[in-house]
């Protein structure tokens, strides 16, 4: 045993008591008997999580938090702040009153509705075969559940900022989202994770979402954790027929990051957009791997993941598209493309079509480069300096995905953390 799940086990020991305990108690065995994944997983073969396994982790405790200002999105219609994987109320903002609705901490809806909770929760996400799953299913305490009644629609979005502090020993946590959306109901959910303090630390988080029939969910994922801290995610997606799912996720903290995003067209007539950025440096390991399965008829799906790597860092890309034999006449694309800046720097990208239906309109591609010469000789000879011109170039490939986020201040945020990583760019914009 390692000494990250040999720490696991004696905490769980301590802790199995409570709701969910069976289901919990069940959890756990699957993932002392799957074990952490290793490069010899396929899904795992260009992600080696040795550092993790090495490291032993203590329950995130009470921290206390300063001001949030940095972290929240103006004009949210609730912002839900959880520290350490708990739900802190008086750091967050009232929810709306929504006859029929609710918006608020998963262990709160547990206690007061737990029916309308045990409906869909650990029913969706896969904790038989995947031992993050898994582990998050058998630490579930606390998460945000939202559940949105037919025919509701929310203008504002809803915002969950997951705040992490480990002053102390390395800490982990483990986020548990349910998001229930009825039948024409729309709503936009923004994911925040961040760490206040440049802390070692350890975030499992899942989020189950579940679409009504015609149900739109506009999701945004803004991982900005620590950049000493472990991140793993998994975002699984049920479609009702005819529903939207529109996924934007940024990745730019992180020692080591593993952002997994699926979705399943259990009904006809669904569509599903997956837009990605991830940008590492140092020694950064960001790691994105996806899954839309086109298990019924007439459904579309569109994909693009771009990835900026520079220093010593690696990015990983695996994204696979399945259509069924009965899944006729399914609209697919994906697209990932990457900008290595540094002769150390490594992307491992493997895009993947199975097809197994006769009528389809699929096609995939993946694309690493590096700037183009002629174009910072352009911008050389223009004056701009060398530092300056690669920049330029650098944010020009990234900003596509920035100008992809149709939510006015989440974009204003991710351009920001965009640019930061590219100095020389906010002194060419001070100069202007």
């Amino acid at each position: 045993m390692t000494a990250f799940a040999d720490g696991l086990r004696d905490q769980f020991a301590l802790r199995a008591q409570g709701p969910l305990r069976l289901l919990r108690e069940a959890a756990f065995a699957r993932f002392a008997k799957l074990g952490l994944p290793t490069t010899q997983d396929e899904d795992w073969k260009y992600t080696s999580l040795a550092p993790l396994a090495q490291m032993p982790f203590e329950p995130g405790a009470a921290a206390a938090i300063g001001a949030i200002d940095r972290w929240t999105l103006a004009d949210s219609a609730a912002r839900l702040v959880f520290v350490n994987g708990k739900h802190r109320p008086e750091l967050s903002s009232p929810a709306p009153r929504l006859r029929g609705a609710f918006i608020g901490s998963l262990a709160v809806a547990l206690a007061e509705r737990p029916d309308l909770v045990e409906r869909e929760l650990a029913r969706h996400a896969d904790d038989q075969r995947e031992a993050f799953t898994a582990l998050n299913t058998a630490f579930l305490e606390d998460g945000a559940f939202i559940h949105l009644p037919a025919g509701m629609v929310l203008e504002a979005p809803i915002h969950l900022l997951y705040l992490s502090a480990a002053p102390g020993n390395p800490a982990h946590s483990h986020p548990r989202n349910l998001i229930v959306a009825g039948a024409n109901s729309q709503a936009t959910v923004v994911e925040t994770y961040a760490g206040v303090a440049d802390d070692t630390y350890f975030t499992n988080a899942v989020t189950e979402v579940v679409l009504g029939e015609n149900a739109h969910l506009h999701h945004y994922k803004l991982q900005e954790e620590s950049a000493r801290a472990f991140h793993v995610a998994l975002t699984q997606v049920r479609h009702g027929r005819d529903s939207r799912f529109t996924s934007h996720s940024v990745a730019l903290g992180a020692a080591l990051a593993r952002n997994d995003v699926r979705a399943r067209f259990a009904s006809e007539g669904s569509e599903c957009t997956l837009n990605g950025l991830y940008m590492a440096t140092g020694k950064q390991h960001l790691d994105n791997r996806t899954l839309i399965d086109h298990e019924s008829p007439r459904c579309t799906s569109r994909e693009l993941y771009k990835g900026v790597l520079d220093g010593q860092s690696r990015g990983v890309f695996s994204g696979r598209v399945l259509v069924r034999q009965d899944a006729q006449k399914p609209d697919a694309s994906q697209a990932n493309k990457n900008l290595l800046l540094s002769d150390d720097a490594i992307v491992n990208t493997k895009p993947q079509l199975e097809i197994f239906a006769d009528d389809v309109k699929c096609a995939h591609g993946a694309a690493v480069g590096q700037l183009d010469e002629n174009a910072l000789f352009y911008l050389r000879s223009r004056g701009i300096g060398q530092e300056a011109a690669r920049s330029l170039l650098t944010y020009a490939f990234a900003s596509e995905m920035v100008n992809l986020v149709p939510l006015g201040p989440l974009r204003a945020r991710v351009r920001d953390l965009v640019t930061s990583k590219l100095p020389a760019f906010e002194r060419l914009k001070e100069a202007a």
